[in-house]
């Protein structure tokens, strides 16, 4: 079965492009059901062919026992399903025994957003007159001014920004492209950055330097999404009274803003990079609360 497992990972890399955080999730599920069906000493490892959904259910119910999330479950027999209709599709299976397996029942958790006062004031939490600073507010505000995730951010390169027009090409997930645009406050910190980008560059090797990231790290090389993530942490604790702020937030906030401010769905769907539309409906229920609360404050009868 391992085998099998590296087969269908690299499907995944090549004929799919799907991307590496996409991988490497697949690559720890698929491991994981690996190890439970081999992890019993006193019973053989089953043949392909011998795994059945009741053998799955085995799987989750284990899963569930060690305090697993629903939607840690979720994704994981999402990963089987793939994984099974891969090698039905490749003649080695009749059947996806994925498939018979009900999903867990998820709750709908709304997506964590700030208003636009938190906005501003994280997003101008950095240093300006600092190198890193200036760095950091650059990130913050093209990911608020366009929406990026942050895997996108952070494969950014310097051909990717028109600053004449103030558009950058983004490259989202299956390496599919679409171009955002950008204000001048995002525009005014790119150019500010760019002005000590060199220094950072100059911090690499010149084997390792990456001349054309847009952002860049204090070795000088690509900056990572898990040091994005430690930077947003650093900025939330400057700023008192926000908490559980996640890169993703400024993404959902970018998105939760325009649609308060008449922007229609579809052309949000497009600036996000979303594959459905049902996606980005979850933003109608964001405005919606808001909508409630206004209402609530506002009517004489509410």
């Amino acid at each position: 079965m391992h085998n099998l497992i590296e087969q269908f990972l690299e499907h995944l890399r090549y004929e799919r492009n799907v991307s590496a955080h996409t991988l490497r999730n697949y690559s720890s599920d698929l491991e994981q059901f690996l190890y439970f069906l081999t992890a019993d000493d006193k019973r053989k490892a089953p043949e392909i062919s011998e795994i059945d959904h009741l053998t799955i259910r085995e799987w989750l119910a284990s899963l569930h026992a060690a305090h697993k999330t629903k939607s840690s479950i979720a994704r994981k027999l999402a990963a089987l399903r793939t994984f099974f209709q891969f090698l039905v599709r490749e003649g080695l299976l009749e059947l996806n025994p994925a498939k018979l397996v009900a999903t867990p029942k998820l709750e709908k958790k709304l997506p964590k957003h700030l208003s636009i006062e938190e906005a501003v004031r994280f997003i101008e939490s950095p240093d300006p007159e600092t190198d890193f600073g200036k760095r950091d507010r650059a990130m913050l505000e093209l990911m608020y001014a366009t929406g990026v995730r942050v895997a996108e951010l952070t494969t950014l390169n310097l051909s990717d920004v028109d600053f004449r027009n103030q558009l950058a090409r983004v490259t989202g997930k299956r390496r599919k492209q679409r171009i955002v645009p950008f204000g001048d406050p995002a525009s005014a910190a790119i150019r500010s950055y760019l002005e000590v980008r060199d220094k950072f560059l100059m911090n690499a090797p010149v084997s390792k330097r990456d001349e054309e990231a847009l952002f860049l790290n204090y070795q000088g090389t690509r900056i990572t999404t898990r040091s994005v993530g430690r930077m947003v942490e650093k900025y939330i604790r400057l700023c008192a009274g926000m908490h559980n702020i996640s890169p993703h937030a400024l993404r959902h906030s970018f998105a939760t803003h325009l649609l308060d401010s008449g922007a229609d769905l579809r052309d949000i769907q497009e600036l996000l990079g979303h594959a459905r539309l049902s996606t980005t409906q979850v933003y109608t229920h964001v405005s919606m609360e808001k909508l409630i609360e206004v209402y609530d404050k506002a009517h004489p009868k509410a």
